[in-house]
């Protein structure tokens, strides 16, 4: 497949998982429809649209208007389905986390596109995978979770360094993506699971 086709691909289903999940928290704040939108379309294009700005291009979600009609699809599975997703606590931690792995990679392999060096490219799929997270938290007044909770901006640093890891050893593109995918998930699925964080700084 060409790579712009699974970059587009991977923004999708990333826009998909995050609006799900801004929504879900929004609805825990009991927002009205509009707000859980606004919440929705926050996370899952805030990473992307910092990501784009810096990269000297016009942010992904500008230039075609898929992106808010998936956010609004998004919002009516919620609507509709919320009753009996409802139960499934875990469900919404799992979108978060499919939606962090596929935008890191997204914003790796947009990063590249751009020619810009791998460290480059794992600090912008680290933007666009966690800075969405960021806005939505302060728009709901929450302390954001990328500073305080389990392993969660770190996902995204490893399995950028895994991405480029293969990379450096000829792995084709694709497969890369898939075992970036998997290791950032993975991490985030073993951190929540064990309760790992980083170290706390402590004041003296």
């Amino acid at each position: 497949m060409d790579q712009e086709l699974i970059i587009k691909l991977i923004e999708l289903l990333g826009t998909f998982a995050f609006a799900i999940s801004g929504i879900r928290h929004a609805a825990a704040k009991r927002f009205d429809w509009f707000g859980g939108y606004v919440c929705g379309v926050a996370v899952a294009i805030g990473g992307g649209t910092i990501r784009d700005v810096m990269l000297g291009t016009t942010p992904f979600w500008m230039t075609n208007a898929i992106y808010l009609i998936c956010t609004a699809v998004a919002l009516l599975t919620v609507v509709l389905f919320g009753k009996w997703m409802e139960p499934l606590k875990n469900a919404w931690f799992v979108f978060d986390t499919l939606g962090l792995a596929l935008f890191t990679i997204a914003g790796i392999q947009k990063s590249l596109a751009f020619d810009q060096p791998f460290w480059v490219a794992i600090i912008m799929g680290c933007i666009t995978g966690s800075a969405g997270g960021v806005i939505r938290d302060v728009l709901l007044n929450n302390e954001p979770v990328i500073f305080h909770k389990e392993i969660y901006a770190m996902a995204c640093v490893i399995g950028g360094v895994a991405y480029w890891g293969l990379a450096e050893l000829g792995v084709a593109a694709e497969i890369s993506a898939v075992v970036s995918f998997i290791v950032t998930c993975l991490i985030r699925f073993l951190a929540v699971r064990y309760h790992l964080s980083l170290p706390v700084l402590k004041e003296k």
